[in-house]
């Protein structure tokens, strides 16, 4: 068996440029294949985790999923708000320690516009419970403070101490409150959630820019400028949604029967994690998706493995005949070439990890700025184990095609030159 390992070895090393072409093709692949695998499952993380920290999202009676897609991914509308003494009740309840109220409905060239409270910053956490942290500038303290997402900031190429007027409602051609606007006073860091994506205001702005509309549209003959809007009642009268942290996780399922049976009004109380996961299985055809096509990059690869080999049967005709003029059996045969396409595939397996770890270590800070994900060299999962270990067995039944074609070349065949 050792005499086998070293006739592999050396025929191997004659052909290593062409080998080496394929090592790289199968090491690319499993790259690829785990790459795609573990941003796939960050992914999922993160779109999970898109709020952590928060117990309970409570909205107007809708699905649960209708209301995390717009009190969290900002997508949509709400059927109906949810008034001011129901954001109170909440706030009295024994069990809750903080609650954060929501309004949305406007927005800037495209990008939603989130009403808040200072206090937004402060409890509001995604991922693995990571708060929100500024790039630059401060936190919302005025009326007329922005702090934008790090995605709006980079797209619109805004600064702190930079102006800006909302638009109304969701369209980009919407009307505009151009005679109120707003100074940006802080950038957030990238989180890789639909707060990379918002501007967040306060409530009182909220309410200050809608003091002379109604209906969706400003009142004739009636101006009020920003310098006179602290005049006015800036109380909001209704919000969109409110997330609620409690001091006891154990009363989550108490509460949320509680707010169910509300009777001053219709609402809803949902679990984030439950509805996020239930969120999931709607788009998560993009990572089957993605999956598929690494593991057709790996079946290319391996096909790259089988036609070099079988290529290389035809020079190797006289090599081969004269091991089996020497004493090899086709035995041996079969198994030399066997033992060279599972040493490529092996090496090609062990040289995509490594590639795979050293893009991961060289591109994480870049990820992470970008989109938010956090990537990081790791020890291989169980599930990437699985993979690797599907590529290995996959290597060998491929390698069985050149070792049998091998193994029936008779040794005429390889001493008489074709004409």
């Amino acid at each position: 068996m050792f005499t086998v390992f070293r006739l592999a070895a050396r025929s191997a090393w004659n052909r290593r440029f062409t080998l080496a072409m394929t090592l790289l093709s199968i090491a690319l692949s499993v790259a690829l294949l785990l790459g795609v695998e573990r941003v796939r499952q960050q992914a999922r993380a993160d779109f999970e985790q898109s709020v952590s920290g928060t117990d309970l999202i409570v909205g107007a009676r809708t699905s649960p999923v209708q209301l995390m897609l717009y009190a969290v991914f900002r997508l949509g509308g709400a059927t109906n708000n949810i008034s001011w003494s129901s954001v109170e009740m909440l706030r009295g309840q024994a069990a809750v320690a903080w609650a954060v109220p929501l309004s949305l409905g406007d927005s800037h060239r495209g990008y939603p516009v989130v009403a808040t409270e200072p206090a937004f910053f402060t409890h509001f956490r995604y991922g693995d419970g990571r708060a929100l942290v500024l790039r630059e500038g401060r936190a919302l303290a005025d009326i007329f403070d922005v702090v934008l997402g790090a995605e709006v900031a980079r797209a619109l190429g805004y600064r702190v101490g930079d102006t800006l007027a909302l638009t109304h409602g969701m369209s980009l051609a919407g009307p505009a409150h151009a005679d109120k606007p707003f100074t940006v006073t802080g950038i957030l860091q990238p989180t890789g959630t639909p707060v990379d994506r918002s501007l967040h205001i306060t409530l009182a702005g909220m309410e200050a820019i809608h003091l002379d509309w109604v209906g969706g549209a400003p009142l004739p003959g009636l101006k009020i400028d920003a310098a006179h809007v602290k005049k006015f009642n800036l109380q909001p009268k209704n919000v969109t949604a409110v997330l609620v942290g409690l001091k006891n996780r154990a009363a989550v399922f108490r509460l949320q029967r509680g707010i169910a049976e509300y009777r001053e009004e219709p609402l809803l109380a949902v679990l984030p994690g439950v509805a996020l996961a239930d969120l999931w299985q709607v788009v998560g055809a993009v990572e089957r998706a993605l999956l598929a096509v690494s593991a057709m990059v790996v079946a290319v690869g391996l096909a790259g493995l089988v036609a070099t080999l079988l290529a290389g049967l035809n020079e190797r005709r006289r090599e081969l005949a004269i091991l089996r003029a020497v004493g090899a059996g086709p035995a041996h045969v079969f198994c030399l070439l066997l033992l060279e396409g599972l040493a490529v595939s092996l090496l090609g397996i062990l040289a995509g990890v490594a590639l795979l770890d050293l893009a991961m270590l060289a591109g994480a800070p870049l990820v992470q700025a970008r989109w938010g994900l956090v990537l990081a060299p790791q020890l291989l999962t169980l599930a990437e184990l699985q993979w690797l270990g599907l590529v290995l067995g996959v290597s060998v039944l491929a390698s069985l095609v050149p070792g049998w074609r091998a193994y029936r070349l008779s040794l005429a065949d390889g001493l008489v030159p074709r004409i």
